[in-house]
């Protein structure tokens, strides 16, 4: 398997990672827990956690790939969240930022 499909499983894992954190910390948010809350404290271990997957992912991508991976997956993946989870409408802006976004990751995909 080349690298770069390495790196971009890696950052995959990271976004993943990440939404979950992401997700916790909404919750505690939406809920008014308060900073020490265990919802709070979860997403930051699991945040902790994906700066481990961060590292393996910029082994072995760029770092420009890596970011601009990171970013339209974990754009794509809390927009979906949002809409479907929390009840978020999506408006002309935002998806143009998406699309915009899918535009920057077939830009950025250099295969070695």
């Amino acid at each position: 398997m080349s690298h770069v499909l390495v790196g971009f499983a890696f950052t995959l894992l990271t976004a993943l990672v990440v939404i979950v954190g992401d997700t916790l910390l909404k919750h505690a948010a939406d809920s008014g827990k308060p900073l020490m809350s265990g919802l709070v404290v979860a997403g930051c271990v699991i945040y902790a956690v994906s700066a481990i997957f961060w590292f393996w992912a910029m082994r072995h991508m760029t770092l420009a790939q890596a970011g601009v991976a990171y970013s339209i997956l974990t754009l794509l993946a809390l927009c979906a969240i949002g809409v479907i989870w929390f009840g978020e409408r999506l408006y002309v802006r935002e998806y143009a930022g998406i699309a915009c976004a899918i535009a920057a990751m077939v830009l950025m995909v250099r295969v070695t």
